[in-house]
């Protein structure tokens, strides 16, 4: 039987907890009972947490725990669940989870997070150079403080050695049967996630992303070349056009640019206009041509494959999956 120790603290994402809980404690267990099998339980979990103390949850549960940390010296997975509260207050509070993260990864434990829960192991080092991902919402506040991990947050899940992220929401769904498989095999984990009625995804976070509302940094040309995208991106421009605006080269623009907001200036403008194209598709736009053209593209097919790159759909598949009414028509 495997040891799963999943982590609790004040601020935690409820359901990303006990939906975590109940998965791995029910595999090969609700399969079974509902063919009238023997229970074949696969995992041990155990739900940690600093001094072992109760911990209060973001929808205000209290919840009680079945172990400290320095209990638990050893396990074969460690789940971190979703920072549901104030980011920066819960990693202030936990930073003596960091050195237990770290010894149990060292043990060789597998490591995985939810949501913002990589946040905590990026802030405990265990991504340094690795691939991760997170809350898209959050990707930008991630990438400010933890510029030395490879942060993509367009996909959903991420593996990197033995260290699993799984992006927003209840991604957390999709990573636990990945795990299942990866510990009981493929059978075990189809099995979870029928007898769950869990549609197992291979979409890209991106499908549901949008731009991140805040900017967390202070470079002021910077800011101004974004706030003039965002006003015009409708209209043509070149990167020689952006660095004029601001007294730099192209070449110092390019530079600044990809080093504070992690992606050259033309490729944020691509992204705002994707962003843009994605809102009038949910409200109802059903030509493409004016579409494309509104956002800045005068030609369809290039604006069509761009936006697939982008979201992982087309937009008219997109607007079938976003949008209650109508068809999208050339």
């Amino acid at each position: 039987m495997y040891l799963v120790a999943v982590l609790a603290f004040d601020g935690v994402f409820a359901s990303a907890l006990t939906g975590v809980v109940d998965l791995f404690n029910l595999t090969g267990v609700t399969w079974n009972r509902i063919h009238d099998q023997p229970l074949d339980r696969q995992f041990e979990v155990r739900v940690v947490s600093r001094g072992g103390n109760p911990v209060r949850c973001t929808n205000g549960i209290r919840m009680a725990v079945d172990c400290s940390l320095e209990q638990l010296d050893q396990a074969d997975l460690v789940i971190v669940p979703t920072i549901g509260g104030k980011l920066e207050t819960v990693l202030a509070q936990e930073q003596d989870v960091l050195p237990w993260l770290r010894f149990l990864h060292q043990g060789g434990a597998d490591l995985a997070s939810n949501c913002t829960g990589a946040f905590l192991l990026a802030e405990a080092g265990l991504l340094d150079g690795k691939t991760a991902t997170t809350h898209w919402g959050f990707s930008q506040q991630f990438r400010h403080h933890y510029p030395q991990v490879k942060l993509n947050e367009r996909e959903l899940i991420t593996r990197d050695g033995n260290i699993f992220c799984a992006g927003g929401g209840t991604a957390w769904r999709d990573l636990t049967i990945l795990l299942v498989e990866r510990y009981c095999g493929a059978d075990l984990a189809r099995e979870l996630a029928r007898a769950f009625v869990i549609d197992v995804r291979n979409d890209l976070q991106s499908i549901y992303a949008g731009l991140p509302a805040h900017s967390y940094h202070q470079d002021d040309q910077v800011q101004t070349i974004q706030a003039w995208i965002h006003e015009h991106y409708k209209e043509s421009t070149s990167l020689g056009q952006l660095a004029e605006m601001v007294h730099l080269s192209p070449r110092q623009l390019q530079r600044r640019f990809t080093t504070t907001l992690g992606e050259p200036p033309l490729q944020y403008l691509q992204r705002v206009r994707i962003e843009a194209a994605r809102k009038m598709l949910e409200r109802g736009t059903n030509n493409l041509a004016r579409l494309s053209e509104q956002v800045g593209y005068q030609d369809v097919s290039s604006f069509s494959r761009l936006f697939k790159r982008h979201t992982g759909l087309s937009p008219s598949h997109y607007r079938q999956r976003f949008s209650r009414t109508g068809t999208l028509s050339d």
